[in-house]
């Protein structure tokens, strides 16, 4: 059972709530701050103060006042006209992760929402009642409201659910589960629910912890492809790295060290030739840099977990109007994620055409195949790789730069946070299935050279990789070769015999 305070969250616990559903529960100093700051709400209802988002309309209809009367039709028709998404479904770990993140924010008790509503999210959550929410619609200020409100919706009895593995309507899905609907959303409650960059936040936590765990696939790649090559370890001495201290370059370095230990393929300065290619040689600069990148963005998603974004915040007995809905801050960061992501994917494109170019493969076969002309071996996994990573570089133009005024000009600088993210999951889907072929392509090389020891490290991901694929003599058909690789990665199964046997990777 994870406790939520609003403070605390972090990126591990996250994955274990999303990922590996574990259950969730309010703290008890949460539960006191939110029923506290619901009295402020209570009080300006009763009162009949005049309060955005309370007795008011949205965004450029806010100085329309609501009568004490209409407070609650107006939540709900709130989340009715801003549920406007469209495209495909967000995945079940998606959706797990904006209902995790919207209660965590609701805990630190600055909105106003009553505990018994964040407590059906809850339910929600730990019952696996996966609200369906489009992917598209979503300018990242203000919230990401159009998604979020499909989200709210769910605990109406409104909308889709994903429940059991089928969809239906809520309502159905509530009866099968044995659970009531919220009756009614009181004042600030649907503004509540919806004001916040928890979708932007939840794809883009998924994105980089999975990057991160990537960007330790990417270097027993690189090893790997190094030993086909017979790359030179000198560059890779620490104290190198330590005339330039940034830390992913150290750790990179680290890795590839402890890699390929004891390795028969790996040459030394001179010894073959005195330098290697940028793609092998610089290995630590460009992974460490991802690295480094990667670092920053968890930092700044995990700041993101543990803040109120709503608007307006209950600040003691005042209700503030501000602007930390708006998605600026993660719209950066995962710009900045999509192109360390992309950078991962084009150094291993540069190392798989290294070991396919006779020109450039230190005298392996054209294409890695020993009948060429007759057989084109992996001609056309270069290819492939090729044209990810040229997608992948349309993808990571920044969204940020972009805006576009909303409501009336009213809202009239938005993030574009909600892309940025997209953009980011998509690339890193591009640069697994590259490194994949990296992998692939690189044991195909190994087993055309005579035969030699492999490293510490290297040796355990090629023999995980020759238990699900064999070397291949003749053509085959590649693209089922290529997923099978794809799914050892996003499983970690390669990651985790690498790991176990020379401990854990930086």
């Amino acid at each position: 059972m994870l406790f939520l305070d609003g403070n605390s969250l972090n990126l591990d616990d996250f994955i274990k709530v999303v990922r590996y559903k574990e259950k969730v529960e309010l703290s008890k100093i949460s539960r006191q701050k939110v029923n506290d700051a619901r009295k402020v709400i209570d009080k300006i209802v009763n009162e009949e103060l005049i309060v955005y988002g309370v007795n008011t309309g949205f965004g450029k209809l806010a100085n329309v006042v609501i009568s004490k009367d209409d407070v609650c039709k107006l939540q709900e028709n709130l989340l009715k006209s801003h549920a406007c998404g469209i495209g495909e479904l967000f995945n079940e770990e998606v959706v797990r992760g904006i209902m995790l993140l919207r209660i965590n924010a609701l805990a630190k008790g600055f909105s106003g929402i009553r505990l018994s509503t964040i407590e059906k999210l809850i339910t929600f959550l730990n019952d696996n009642i996966i609200p369906c929410i489009p992917e598209k619609g979503s300018l990242g200020a203000s919230g990401d409201l159009a998604p979020l409100s499909h989200m709210a919706l769910a605990l109406l009895g409104l909308g889709e659910v994903i429940y059991q593995g089928e969809i239906m309507s809520a309502a159905i899905a509530l009866k099968l589960a044995g659970i009531k609907p919220v009756d009614k959303l009181m004042a600030k409650e649907g503004l509540s629910l919806i004001n916040g960059t928890q979708v932007m936040t939840s794809v883009g936590a998924i994105t980089t912890y999975d990057a991160i765990q990537l960007s330790k696939t990417l270097d027993i790649a690189g090893s790997l492809t190094m030993e086909a090559l017979y790359g030179i370890k000198d560059a890779f001495n620490l104290e190198v790295h330590h005339t330039r201290p940034h830390l992913g370059q150290i750790d990179c370095a680290k890795n590839i060290l402890k890699l390929v230990e004891n390795s028969q393929f790996i040459t030394k300065q001179g010894e073959k030739r005195v330098q290697d290619p940028y793609s092998i040689r610089c290995i630590p600069q460009v992974h460490g840099a991802s690295k480094d990148a990667l670092m920053y963005v968890k930092d700044k998603i995990e700041i993101e977990m543990n803040s109120a974004t709503d608007n307006p915040l209950i600040i003691g007995d005042q209700v503030i109007s501000c602007g930390n809905f708006h998605g600026q801050p993660m719209a950066l960061s995962f710009d900045y994620l999509k192109i360390a992501i992309a950078e991962m994917a084009n150094i291993s494109e540069r190392r798989i055409e290294r070991l396919v170019n006779p020109q450039l493969s230190e005298g392996l076969p054209a294409f890695l195949v020993l009948n060429k002309g007759l057989n084109s071996g992996f001609m056309i996994m270069q290819y492939t790789a090729a044209s990810l990573v040229s997608e992948n570089k349309v993808i990571a133009h920044p969204a940020s730069v972009d805006s576009i005024p909303s409501s009336a000009n009213q809202e009239d600088h938005v993030s574009m946070g909600t892309i940025a993210s997209r953009g980011a999951r998509d690339i890193f889907n591009n640069a697994r299935i590259v490194i994949a072929i990296e992998l692939m392509t690189s044991c195909q090389a190994i087993d055309l050279r005579e035969k030699k020891q492999l490293g510490n490290g290297t040796i355990e991901a090629y023999h995980v990789i020759r238990n699900y694929i064999n070397f291949i003599d003749e053509d085959v058909i590649m693209y089922p070769l290529i997923n099978q690789i794809e799914e050892l990665i996003k499983s970690e199964i390669v990651l985790k015999a690498v790991e176990n046997k020379i401990g854990m990777l930086n």
